[in-house]
């Protein structure tokens, strides 16, 4: 029996920090699966509301074509944006909107929204509409896209995403799914995998890897809105075990076609 895919959508929030470095928001999963104490980045599969046509006009310097095009789909491509600020704000409390918008001068009600949102007693689409929102598509931007293995139980098809945040924004886990949260330089951060102090997917460690190589958050952002409509290949990794050893293959690794 196929294991089903369910689209994703992760967002790494980059801010620049001190002395002309930036820093990457990462967050620890509770201990429950399939991401159990892992050191991630926000996000989680599309929920039915993200494709919601009625939120596409919230989106601002974005639209629908354009967004599909950039992830090579027939449509819907705004939904991963959504999903994006969505779980950004479920999940880091930052509610990624135009600076102008009221909502963000009060803290209060903000949290409260928040709150509310990830009790179910409101929707992402509620406060949208109420608040009369201007989502900051445009600041958001593709970056990479991994698909679960065929050997794993659940599987998700997963876009990543680069978003540019004022340093000024706070950013907190929601106490739930999340257990720990902070802002980290891309450097250190690999410092810490290999001190065995976090632990982390191999999606998560390319992503970082990828971000090391830029000196500044609008550097690595200009870099990858420059790559064009449909230039993300997706990457899925295979397994097979030998010896009672799994080994894995990434596309272009010798072995890989055979497995």
């Amino acid at each position: 029996m196929t294991t089903p895919i369910k689209p994703a959508a992760t967002v790494i929030l980059m801010r620049e920090a001190k002395e002309g470095a930036f820093e990457i928001f990462m967050v620890k999963r509770s201990s429950r699966p399939p991401f159990g104490s892992l050191y991630v980045f926000p996000g989680g599969k599309l929920d039915p509301e993200d494709s919601d046509n009625d939120l596409y006009p919230y989106c601002e310097g974005m639209n629908d074509v354009a967004a599909s095009r950039q992830l090579g789909i027939k449509d819907n491509g705004l939904s991963f944006w959504i999903a994006c600020i969505r779980e950004c704000f479920e999940e880091a409390g930052v509610l990624l909107v135009n600076p102008d918008d009221a909502i963000i001068q009060d803290s209060e009600k903000l949290n409260k929204m928040r709150q509310e949102l990830n009790n179910k007693e409101i929707t992402f689409k509620d406060i949208c509409m109420s608040e009369s929102l201007r989502l900051r598509a445009k600041n958001i931007v593709p970056c990479a896209h991994w698909i679960t293995p065929e050997v794993e139980p659940k599987r998700f098809d997963t876009r990543f995403f680069l978003a540019k945040v004022n340093a000024k924004q706070l950013a907190t886990h929601d106490g739930f799914e999340l257990t720990e949260s902070f802002w980290i330089t891309p450097a250190d951060a690999l410092v810490k995998l290999k001190n065995g102090e976090m632990n982390m997917i191999l999606p998560t460690i390319e992503n970082i890897e990828k971000l090391a190589e830029f000196s500044s958050s609008e550097e690595a952002f200009n870099y990858f809105q420059g790559l064009g409509d449909n230039a993300i290949l997706p990457i899925l990794p295979k397994f097979i075990k030998r010896d009672g050893e799994w080994i894995g293959f990434l596309p272009g690794e010798e072995g890989y076609d055979n497995v």
